[in-house]
């Protein structure tokens, strides 16, 4: 059976402008997230958070008319939704309270978003050592204000998180950046394109002027992470910053490295992917308007690449306009007029990528770890391990999962499979795009039983 002529799968930014203007359009949408409210990471639960979190700043509640958006006959939202499998037809397999169902669509779009990078190091897996992304979704969910706390790493999202944590009267302790003078350098490159988005330079410079007036402390050119805990609970974590070792203690260390695409679901599809070298992270292979090889399947968002909020929903919306214009409700020149102004705002808002991408790269000391660094969480596996492996003869992702157990754990390699790839690659081995299968997350065999039994057909 059709349940709607466009299923979206990530009610984020990208997701919640695409099911906008299709509804708007003439589509029937169906729109399915995990979490509880529409929003995404960034806009994590905007629409009933109001005005009392207003230290989350004026961008954050920029989301509020989009979820305002989605209330419309033409959308029919189901949240606490588990996509487990997606399908060429395309048919989309989801849970929710024990229960699966399975929906089908003349098209699927994927608003999956982005995911932390992973920052492997010894004693990140620590209680008390955290994503700083984390951090945030604490921020906005449950109120809950890391304190005296200490962020270590690099991206514009720290900073934000640390201007955050200001606003909200609990000052981050230290900033402990990994940014390097050669990176600096690299980047100088692609300022006169990155001036093009003045704006978002003029607001980055401006999250810097307020840490440095709240007197929070800061070490730059920092390397060589390492985190052990304390009697006391703590953690106490040491590194090193312009050639001198340091130390500190801390109840709380928020580590990031930058955000990259979330690629399950659209590997576990079967969409073809390519490397970008600029943002060191697999992306799917798309089209002006986000659409993959397989035939009613498109990408958009930062599950396409990392653009930010703003891109994601022009994004967005371009991809909606193709899938009208392929349900026939636009012609070829519709379309084209229509999306105008979004690749216009497209276009202007990753100006700024290049500049960011070389300027807040990983160091690679995250990307390809050595030692006894956990790589994967959930198997407790090395990376130590996984360069045993390729000395045995393993040349490959599959080939690392099977001698080492990497990444079959429950996350089925979100968290290390990218960190896999950064070995490999540091071992003289171009690796392959890591296999990802269905069920894309964990959904219990009754479950499949009684779907078996009770499928719609």
């Amino acid at each position: 059976m059709r349940d709607a002529d466009l299923i979206i799968i990530g009610a984020g930014p990208a997701g919640m402008a695409a099911a906008a203007t299709a509804s708007k359009g003439g589509a029937r949408v169906l729109l399915l997230d995990e979490q509880p409210q529409a929003g995404g990471q960034i806009y994590r639960n905007v629409g009933v958070n109001n005005d009392t979190r207003s230290y989350l700043g004026a961008e954050y509640a920029a989301g509020r008319p989009l979820v305002d958006a989605l209330d419309t006959a033409g959308i029919t939202a189901e949240f606490g939704a588990t996509v487990w499998h997606v399908e060429a037809g395309p048919r989309v397999l989801w849970s929710r309270d024990g229960v699966s169902h399975v929906c089908a669509a003349r098209h699927v779009l994927l608003a999956g978003g982005a995911q932390e990078r992973p920052v492997p190091f010894p004693g990140w897996t620590l209680p008390g050592v955290m994503p700083a992304g984390a951090a945030q979704i604490l921020m906005k969910s449950a109120g809950l204000l890391p304190r005296d706390a200490v962020l270590a790493g690099s991206g514009p999202l720290l900073y934000l998180i640390a201007a955050q944590m200001i606003d909200a009267g609990a000052p981050p302790r230290t900033l402990v950046e990994t940014q390097t003078a050669a990176m600096m350098l690299r980047s100088s490159r692609h300022l006169p394109r990155a001036f093009l988005a003045a704006p978002t330079l003029i607001k980055g410079l401006g999250l810097i002027r307020k840490i440095k007036a709240a007197g929070v402390a800061r070490y730059t050119r920092a390397s060589g992470f390492r985190a052990k805990a304390t009697e006391d609970g703590n953690v106490a974590f040491s590194f090193t910053a312009k050639g001198r070792a340091h130390h500190l203690t801390t109840p709380l260390l928020l580590t990031h490295q930058g955000v990259v695409p979330a690629t399950h679901m659209s590997r576990a599809a079967g969409v073809a992917h390519e490397w970008n070298d600029a943002q060191q992270a697999i992306q799917p292979k798309l089209d002006a308007w986000g659409q993959t090889d397989i035939p009613g399947i498109h990408v958009a968002g930062d599950g396409a690449g990392i653009g930010g909020a703003e891109a994601a929903q022009a994004a967005g919306r371009l991809a909606a306009l193709d899938i009208l214009h392929q349900m026939g409700l636009f012609d070829e020149v519709a379309r084209d007029r229509k999306a105008a102004p979004d690749r216009a705002a497209h276009r202007s808002s990753i100006f700024i990528r290049p500049f960011l991408d070389a300027a807040y790269a990983p160091l690679p000391e995250f990307l390809a770890p050595k030692g006894d660094t956990i790589v994967c969480r959930c198997e407790e596996v090395t990376a130590a391990d996984i360069r045993g492996s390729v000395k045995e003869g393993a040349n490959g992702p599959r080939q690392v999962k099977t001698a080492t157990r990497a990444g079959m754990g429950p996350c089925q390699g979100r968290m290390c499979d990218l960190t896999v790839r950064g070995i490999l690659a540091s071992c003289g081995t171009k690796p392959a795009t890591p296999r990802a299968r269905s069920p894309i997350k964990p959904v219990k065999l009754g479950e499949l039983a009684a779907l078996a039994s009770h499928q719609e057909t």
